[in-house]
């Protein structure tokens, strides 16, 4: 039987700008011996080709074709829904990138779905706007629930924090594409062209990467 990893990057390959002891040649290994994986991560502001030049500079020498990201998933999800869907984003250059290529069509009025992706540039405006279309029939969806680091100095809210801001002034649960949600793991599960058995999740973190493969069966 075949076997294939899903491995996540922030703190299996990489922490913040320096690789993780070793990550290389684990990596070099997969790519002699033909094992498939991907790099299945939770963050939707990377468009796959700058997910490549981060590992590259770091030494890992991959393509875009081993990058996954909740962009992804989010994408090919919605276009899965319904052909000619409308998206109003709140997110960044891979989210934006993905729905692109799957087929929706971004708008600022009347949108079928709000779309939420991590970004540095949101206003309250601008999430005031998502919430009117949400309360107006917009369905809304998040790329995935990730929670702010808490560390001293950290500048950038986790997205679990704007999601729950929304939520609370729609009174709408929004719907979770990326780790631990099905939609993310059986998507890129999919993309490697595995079954369930022949599947690994290589992750640091519980209540995501090793929950999301405990409950797919990986």
């Amino acid at each position: 039987m075949k076997q294939g990893l899903l491995i996540d990057v922030d703190g299996v390959i990489y922490g913040g700008d320096e690789m993780i002891n070793g990550a290389d040649v684990f990596i070099s290994t997969l790519l002699t011996n033909k094992i498939p994986f991907l790099f299945m991560t939770n963050n939707s502001q990377r468009t796959r080709l700058e997910g490549v030049r981060k590992l590259k500079k770091l030494g890992i020498d991959v393509t875009e074709d081993h990058i996954y990201t909740s962009a992804m998933a989010t994408g090919q999800f919605l276009a899965d829904q319904a052909p000619n869907k409308t998206a109003f984003v709140l997110g960044e250059g891979g989210l934006l990138t993905s729905l692109h290529e799957n087929g929706l069509t971004l708008v600022e009025t009347e949108p079928d779905f709000v779309v939420l992706g991590e970004g540095r540039n949101f206003t309250l405006e601008m999430v005031q706007k998502a919430v009117d279309m949400i309360l107006g029939g917009a369905k809304f969806i998040t790329t995935n629930r990730d929670p702010s680091p808490r560390k001293p100095g950290w500048n950038n809210l986790g997205i679990s924090s704007t999601t729950a801001m929304i939520e609370e002034a729609t009174g709408r649960k929004a719907f979770t594409i990326g780790k631990p949600s099905p939609v993310m793991m059986r998507s890129a599960r999919k993309a490697l062209k595995l079954e369930t058995a022949e599947t690994t999740v290589i992750g640091d973190t519980m209540d995501t990467d090793i929950q999301g493969g405990v409950q797919m069966g990986y």
